[in-house]
C-alpha cells in the first residue's frame, strides 16, 4: 500500500534553493519547498511502504550535504 508524508527539514546552508533542488530531485519527493517557522523546508514525499519510505528518508534525503536534521509526518487519509 502507498505511503505519503511531509518530511520537515532543518538545513545548514546559505544556498537554500540548491539544496531544495537537490532535495526536488530524488524520485519519491513530489514537492519541496522553503517555509517560515521552526523548519527550513518542506518535502512531500510518496512510498511504496513504510520502510520504502523509511529508506528515502535515511539514505536519499538524508545524505544531501545541507540536511541536518529531518521529521516525518505521515499523512493520514
Amino acid at each position: 500500500m502507498a505511503i505519503s508524508a511531509y518530511i520537515l527539514l532543518n538545513l545548514i546552508t546559505p544556498k537554500l534553493q540548491d539544496t531544495l533542488a537537490a532535495i526536488r530531485a530524488i524520485d519519491e519527493v513530489k514537492s519541496c519547498d522553503g517555509v517560515t517557522g521552526p523548519y527550513d523546508a518542506v518535502a512531500f514525499v510518496e512510498a511504496e511502504d513504510i520502510n520504502a519510505l523509511g529508506k528515502v528518508v535515511t539514505t536519499k534525503i538524508s545524505s544531501v550535504e545541507a540536511v541536518a536534521k529531518t521529521l516525518t509526518c505521515v499523512a493520514v487519509k
